[in-house]
């Protein structure tokens, strides 16, 4: 593979879309109101999600068995994280910092997916005999399944968590 211009481009672009993530990451995982409706939409839109990943993956076994490995240790690893968590209730809002290393992780493991797969396609498109990949190829790939599971399992399992924490710690009214 020659450089050319655009793989300088890729390599500069690449870690500044990498730094530019985590302080996204840095500014969501803070001290943030507990929202109903935004934990109800976790706990029951991720796992309808996993639903629909692991039904068009029934025809292959070691992916499926493999997201589904993902998913229970993102819930295991939520389930210590809410036990680091802080949470607040100052009679008129309810409130809560979650750990945010392990969150950050956990998110940035999928996001190098992400990234990863961008780089495979311009990799593949700059040789000289590009090939075909298929959407299968890429989705029921093990380095894609274990970072889905794990941040679909987490944030599922930590949306649970909170909802319960929630219905536990009634405003004051």
């Amino acid at each position: 593979m020659h450089l050319t211009v655009t793989t300088v481009v890729l390599l500069i672009l690449v870690p500044t879309l990498v730094w530019r993530i985590y302080s996204r990451l840095k500014l969501v995982f803070r001290r943030q109101e507990s929202v109903a409706w935004r934990h109800g939409i976790g706990a029951a839109g991720l796992p309808i999600l996993l639903l629909a990943a692991a039904q068009s993956m029934l025809g292959n076994l070691p992916a499926l068995s493999m997201m589904a490995g993902a998913v229970i240790a993102g819930a295991w690893l939520a389930f210590f994280a809410l036990r680091k968590t802080r949470f607040e209730n100052t009679g008129v809002k309810l409130y809560f910092t979650p750990p945010s290393r392990t969150a950050i992780l956990v998110c940035m493991l999928f996001a190098a997916r992400v990234l990863q797969i961008g780089v495979e396609f311009y990799i593949n498109r700059q040789s000289e005999h590009p090939r075909v990949i298929q959407q299968m190829e890429v989705l029921q790939d093990p380095l894609s399944v274990i970072p889905f599971g794990l941040v679909l399992g987490y944030l599922a399992a930590y949306s649970i968590g909170l909802l319960r924490w929630r219905k536990a710690n009634k405003l004051q009214d």
